[in-house]
């Protein structure tokens, strides 16, 4: 599998998160036809532990995701945001990790699938005016960053896939976390818990394909 290392924005572990901003605006937004385009990553590490059941290969390890809160949430997100038009959709994942988790890594350029997401404001209507479409890559993490642009709106926790599964805000991104562990053959680790339902029905599922979902969030 090709794989990216995401450079980003030059920021010291030390800088001030004022010093690299987040991008605002969709002056320079992608768009397919109607379908504003957007690009996202689920950031994981592997921690060693020789006495941890869920084996990678002949490395034993451990393997956490990053997820992210939002302002009077309890459930937790991936990070994900617009793709623009002076980068490409590997790019735009790594500048969205950095500036809501601040993180950087390895992005895998095989995508773990991509969704299309649609406003609750929106779900009666046929037309993609409102919608976006997706696109979501594994990361792992080679570096933490101590301040990030978005700081101060999102916080960061790293998690087992069991609780992933149960943070998770949409179905989608409990997809996503399958795809992912697919990889490592770990599915079978976080038992049942990729059978759990949204609870706070901010999601609702239209159309599954090979590649993703139709979905409403």
């Amino acid at each position: 599998m090709s794989s990216l290392v995401c450079e980003g924005p030059a920021m010291s572990s030390s800088s001030s998160p004022d010093e690299v901003l987040a991008r605002k605006g969709r002056l320079k937004q992608r768009y397919d036809n109607e379908y504003r385009l957007v690009a996202g990553c689920v950031p994981y590490r592997v921690k060693k532990d020789e006495g941890n059941p869920c084996s990678l290969g002949d490395d034993r390890g451990q393997v956490e995701v990053l997820m992210i809160s939002t302002p009077n949430r309890t459930d937790m997100v991936f990070p994900k945001g617009g793709w623009e038009d002076d980068e490409d959709v590997y790019q735009a994942a790594c500048r969205e990790a950095m500036e809501e988790a601040g993180v950087k890594g390895i992005i895998d350029r095989t995508t773990l699938g991509h969704w299309v997401f649609k406003s609750k404001s929106s779900q009666q209507s046929s037309s993609p005016r409102g919608a976006c479409k997706g696109y979501i890559f594994a990361m792992e993490v080679i570096e933490e960053l101590e301040s990030w642009p978005e700081q101060a709106t999102h916080g960061r926790r790293w998690v087992s896939p069991g609780e992933a599964y149960q943070l998770c805000r949409y179905d989608w991104m409990r997809e996503a976390l399958t795809a992912l562990l697919e990889r490592f053959s770990m599915i079978e680790a976080v038992g049942s818990a990729q059978k759990l339902t949204d609870q706070n029905g901010l999601y609702m599922m239209l159309q599954t394909t090979s590649d993703g979902a139709v979905a409403l969030c």
